[in-house]
């Protein structure tokens, strides 16, 4: 059985106004979707939210930069993890990472909060 992800992707025209808000720090530019569930089969069904809010930043200086998105109210993805967009990343490091530094550090607050369009999705691992 093939494993997929379920979540959301960010429309290009949300990246390319949220790239010109949010300046990557790292060359590697991820900016692409908010994961919901890994590891998922091919019946599990999409989300319905449509929308959430850039309500955060965190980078590691070393390499992650990850946007944390409020969905439905929560930051919180169920799994101990935020939901969150990995923006940039310097080269050798992984997307998977940001789950990583967003346990390891705090973030911060965007204000006022950037409300997006996410469209659900899934895709393969």
């Amino acid at each position: 059985m093939t494993r997929t992800i379920v979540g959301w992707r960010l429309p290009q025209r949300e990246r390319e106004r949220l790239l010109e808000h949010f300046r990557p720090l790292f060359p590697d530019v991820v900016a692409d979707h908010v994961t919901l569930r890994y590891g998922t089969g091919e019946d599990t069904p999409l989300p319905f939210a449509r929308s959430g809010e850039i309500v955060g930043e965190v980078d590691d200086g070393s390499g992650v930069q990850a946007l944390i998105v409020r969905i439905g109210g929560t930051t919180g993805r169920g799994d101990g993890s935020h939901y969150h967009l990995t923006w940039s990343l310097a080269a050798g490091r992984e997307a998977k990472e940001s789950n990583d530094v967003l346990a390891a550090m705090a973030w911060r607050r965007v204000h006022p909060p950037e409300t997006i369009a996410l469209e659900p999705a899934r895709w393969t691992v």
